[in-house]
C-alpha cells in the first residue's frame, strides 16, 4: 500500500482565497491522515469519504458478515461489493451499508448468492496498490470492470466520479436490498424519476430496530433502467425478504467520466432531494477540495512539533477519527426523525445528531471536545436532551433515531455533567438533571418509544431497581452485575455534582450515598471486585482471569480490569485495598500478571494486554493514571510511553482494539499531548508523558495552551521538573480552568525515574 506517498506529500498547500485574488499558505494537516489505520486487526474503521460529523459516509464495502465487517471494509479482502453510503466507524456491532452503488461493464450479474456469502455476484477484484484515501476522498481501480471509482462528500450528499473504458455495455447496479450484517428488509421502494434520476426508500430491522433511509440520486449521463424485483429467504431461513435493484445501462467512450450525486434522509424523499442541493453543480474537484478544507479546519485545532513523520500521521489520523461521529441527523430544512419515530423540526442552531457510543466516548472523546471544540460538544448535549424529550429517556447507544440499549450504565450523564462542571452551560441544566434522574431510576411506567424487549431488558433493566433498593445488584439475578454497579455508582456521583450545583441538596446527598455502592463488591480476601448473590454471598468459584462474554459478572472484561473502575473515589478504593502500599502492590500486579484468559466464551474485546491491563477496551483507559494519585507518577509516565509506542501505528493494524467512534483515538490524542482526565466530572487533568517536543492547543477566543517537553527524546520518558506559566508545578495535575485560560506547561524530561510530582 502506497501509504507514505499518498499521505505525506508535503506539509503545506496553497489555497486561492475566493474573492480577493491573493494566495495564502496554510498547513495541510490532512496530508498526515491515513484513513486505512484501523481497517485491519479489529479496529473496524472505514476509509470512505466523509466531512467532519457528516450525515453521509460513501465508501467501499468488501465484506458483509462477521465481526470484522462492522464497518463494511476489511484490509485483508481483495474484492469490493460496491460503494454504500452509511458506515459505522470502529464499532463492535455492525449495521448500515445502505444504498449500494456499483459501476459495471459487460453483462450485469445479479444472481442471488448464498445467505452468508461475503462476495456478491457483481463484486470486483481490486488491489491496495491502486487504492487511495485521504480526508473527504476515496478512490480505487476496479480490476474486473476496468473502472476507476472516486468518492467525496458534503455534509448530507455524496459525490461519485467514475472513469469508464470504451463499451456499449456500461452501467450501474443500485442495490436497495443490500445491507451489512444481514439486516431484515421490511420495505423497499424504488422509483425512476426520469432518465437521469432515481429515488427510493428502505426500512430495515437490524441493530437499529427501525431504520428509515430515503435517497435521491442524479446521474450526469442519461440511462435506460430495469427494475429487478424479487424475494429470497433470509439468513435465518424463516423470513421472506424483498429484493429490489436498479440496473442502469449506457454506452461510454474511452476514459469517459460519469458523475453521480446521492443524498440521504431519514425523513422522506423530499428531504433527500433538498439535501442534494448541497452539490449544486458537477464540479467534483471543488467538492473534494471543500471536504479537505473542512477537515483541515477541524485538524488545525492542535499543532504538534515532532521530527517523526510517522508520529504526525498517527496523531492526525487519531484527530480524524475523533471527528467522524456523532453524525449529523438533521436534514437541510431542519427536520429529523426522533426517537419516538415521529418527524420533528430542530430548533435553529441545535441540529440533531446520531451515533452516540456513550459507553466508550464519555471517557475521552467528549472530554477532548470540551477543550478543542466546546461549542460542538454542547451541540451534542442539546441533541441528547432533545432525544430525552422525544423518546422519554437519555440514550445509552443511539443509532439512526433508535434506542439500541447497547452496553451498560447511563453514560449520557457524565457527558452532560462534565461539560457543566467545566463551565459549558449553554443548555437547560434543570432539564438535564431531570433527564439524568430518569436514567438512574427504575421506572417502567413512563413511556419509552422503543420495543418492549429493549425497554425491559436494557433501558430499564431490573438492576436499577436492585441498586436503588437493596443497595447492590445480585449476581444471580443479573448478568454483568459488578460492571453495571460500578458504572451506576460513578454515574450517580455525576448526578450528585449536578444536583449540588443546582442547589438540590436532597438529590445531591441521596446520589452521593449511591455513589459509594461500589464498596459492596470489594472482597478484601482476594482484593478484587466480585459478584455477590441475593443472599449476600460471594460468587464461587472465582477466577479473576475468567471471561464469559456479556454473561458473567463483568462487561467485556474480567475482575482484573473492572476492579479499578472507581474513578470518582480513588481515595476510597485505596482504603479498601488496605492503604497506599496495598493499592500500589495490587496496581503493579495488574501490569505484570499473566496475560492469559480463561472461560467458556472469552470476550474478544479484551485486547491490547499489558499483563491484565487491556488497552484495547475502554474499562482500562483511566487505570494507568491512578499511579499519580498514590505518589508514583514515574510509573504512569513509563506505562503511557509504552502504550503510545506499542499500541498505535501507521498501519491498517495500528489499533489494539475497536476504534469505538473516536474513543481509542481520543485517548491517544490526550495522552500524547501529555495529560488525561481519569474522571470526567472532576475538572482535573493528570500529567503523563508528552510524546512531542511542543503541542499547541488552539482554544476559543484566540487563546493558546502549549505543552513544551524540553530534552525530549525516545529514552527520556520521565519528568524531572515542571512549570505552569513559569511557576513551579509540584503535583502531576492541573485544572481545566488553568488550561482554558491559556498559557504554557513546561516539562523537563530525563531518562531515569524521578520523584517529581510526589510532594
Amino acid at each position: 500500500m502506497k501509504l507514505k506517498a499518498q499521505y505525506l506529500q508535503g506539509a503545506v498547500w496553497l489555497i486561492l482565497l475566493a474573492g480577493c485574488g491573493t494566495t495564502t499558505v496554510k498547513t495541510d494537516y490532512a496530508a498526515y491522515v491515513n484513513p486505512f489505520i484501523g481497517t485491519g486487526g479489529h479496529g473496524h474503521t472505514f476509509p470512505g469519504a466523509i466531512v467532519p460529523n457528516g450525515m453521509i459516509q460513501p465508501g467501499p464495502d468488501t465484506r458483509i458478515y462477521g465481526w470484522d465487517a462492522c464497518s463494511g471494509y476489511y484490509t485483508a479482502d481483495s474484492t469490493i461489493n460496491g460503494f454504500s453510503h452509511t458506515h459505522l466507524s470502529g464499532t463492535g456491532c455492525g449495521d448500515y451499508g445502505d444504498i449500494l452503488l456499483m459501476p459495471t461493464v459487460g453483462v450485469q450479474k445479479t444472481e442471488h448468492v448464498a445467505p452468508d456469502t461475503q462476495t456478491l455476484a457483481y463484486a470486483s477484484r481490486f488491489s491496495h496498490e491502486n487504492e487511495a484515501a485521504s480526508p473527504g476522498y476515496y478512490s480505487v481501480f476496479l480490476d474486473t470492470y476496468k473502472v476507476k471509482a472516486e468518492l467525496t462528500a458534503t455534509e448530507r450528499a455524496a459525490f461519485h466520479r467514475y472513469t469508464f473504458p470504451e463499451s456499449t455495455e456500461s452501467g450501474f447496479i443500485l442495490d436497495l436490498d443490500y445491507s451489512l450484517q444481514g439486516q431484515k428488509n421490511r420495505k423497499l421502494e424504488l422509483e425512476i424519476v426520469n432518465d437521469s434520476t432515481l429515488c427510493g426508500y428502505k426500512n430495515t430491522n437490524g441493530w437499529a430496530w427501525k431504520h428509515d433511509v430515503y435517497f435521491y440520486a442524479v446521474f450526469s449521463k442519461p440511462f435506460t433502467c430495469t427494475i429487478l424485483a424479487d424475494s429470497v429467504v433470509s439468513l435465518d431461513g424463516k423470513n421472506i425478504q424483498p429484493i429490489k435493484k436498479a440496473l442502469l445501462h449506457f454506452a461510454t467512450a474511452k476514459d469517459e467520466q460519469i458523475l453521480v450525486k446521492i443524498a440521504l434522509s431519514a425523513v422522506d424523499k423530499e428531504g433527500a432531494q433538498k439535501n442534494l442541493t448541497e452539490i449544486p453543480g458537477w464540479d467534483f474537484e471543488r467538492v473534494k477540495a471543500d471536504a479537505r478544507q473542512a477537515w483541515n479546519n477541524y485538524l488545525s485545532k492542535i499543532d504538534i512539533d515532532t521530527p517523526d513523520e510517522q508520529q504526525k500521521t498517527v496523531f492526525y489520523t487519531a484527530m480524524y477519527h475523533t471527528g467522524i461521529s456523532p453524525n449529523l441527523f438533521t436534514d437541510i430544512d431542519g427536520r429529523y426523525r426522533g426517537l419516538d419515530r415521529e418527524i420533528h423540526t430542530a430548533e435553529t442552531g441545535k441540529p440533531m445528531y446520531t451515533i452516540f457510543s456513550l459507553w466508550d466516548t464519555f471517557r475521552a472523546l467528549h472530554p477532548l471536545l470540551t477543550i478543542i471544540d466546546p461549542e460542538l460538544n454542547t451541540g451534542f448535549i442539546h441533541a441528547l436532551l432533545q432525544q430525552y424529550q422525544d423518546g422519554g429517556i437519555l440514550p445509552m447507544w443511539e443509532l439512526a433515531g433508535n434506542y439500541t440499549g447497547t452496553m451498560i450504565g447511563y453514560n449520557a450523564v457524565p457527558v452532560i455533567v462534565d461539560a457543566y462542571m467545566k463551565g459549558n452551560r449553554d443548555f437547560d441544566a434543570v432539564l438535564a438533571l431531570k433527564a439524568c434522574l430518569r436514567s438512574a431510576e427504575y421506572d417502567t411506567l413512563s413511556p419509552i418509544a422503543t420495543t418492549n424487549y429493549l425497554k425491559k431488558n436494557a433501558l430499564m433493566p431490573i438492576s436499577k431497581y436492585y441498586k436503588n433498593t437493596l443497595g447492590y445488584i445480585p449476581c444471580d439475578k443479573e448478568h454483568e452485575s459488578v460492571a453495571k454497579a460500578l458504572e451506576y455508582a460513578y454515574d450517580d456521583w455525576c448526578i450528585s455534582l449536578l444536583a449540588g450545583s443546582l442547589g438540590d441538596t436532597v438529590t445531591q446527598h441521596r446520589y452521593q450515598k449511591l455513589a459509594k455502592a461500589y464498596k459492596h463488591y470489594f472482597d478484601p480476601t482476594v482484593r478484587f471486585m466480585r459478584g455477590k448473590n441475593s443472599e449476600g454471598q460471594w460468587r464461587t468459584p472465582f477466577n479473576p482471569r475468567s471471561s464469559n462474554h456479556r454473561e458473567d459478572d463483568y462487561c467485556e472484561g474480567t475482575a482484573w480490569q473492572w476492579t479499578w473502575f472507581v474513578p470518582h473515589d480513588i481515595d476510597g478504593l485505596v482504603e479498601l485495598m488496605g492503604g497506599r502500599e496495598g493499592f500500589i502492590s495490587k496496581l503493579d500486579s495488574l501490569f505484570t500478571a499473566d496475560s492469559s484468559l480463561e472461560g467458556s466464551l472469552v470476550s474478544a474485546d479484551i485486547s491490547g494486554l499489558i499483563g491484565q491491563y487491556a488497552h484495547g477496551n475502554e474499562p482500562s483507559h483511566h487505570i494507568i493514571h491512578l499511579y499519580n494519585y498514590v505518589e508514583q507518577p514515574w510509573k504512569a509516565q513509563a506505562l503511557v510511553d509504552s502504550v503510545l509506542r506499542t499500541q498505535y501505528f501507521n498501519d491498517p493494524n495500528g489499533l489494539s482494539g475497536n476504534e469505538d467512534c473516536g474513543q481509542m483515538s481520543a485517548w491517544y490524542i490526550m495522552n500524547s499531548m501529555g495529560f488525561y482526565q481519569p474522571c470526567p466530572g472532576r475538572i482535573e487533568y493528570s500529567i503523563g508523558r508528552p510524546l512531542f517536543n511542543t503541542v499547541t492547543i488552539k482554544l476559543p477566543a484566540g487563546k493558546m495552551f502549549r505543552i513544551v517537553a524540553k530534552n525530549n527524546a525516545l529514552e527520556n520518558k520521565y519528568i524531572e521538573s515542571a512549570t505552569l506559566n513559569g511557576q513551579p508545578l509540584d503535583r502531576p495535575f492541573f485544572t481545566h480552568d488553568q488550561l482554558m485560560e491559556g498559557g504554557t506547561l513546561e516539562l523537563m524530561m530525563t531518562d531515569k525515574p524521578t520523584r517529581w510530582g510526589t510532594k
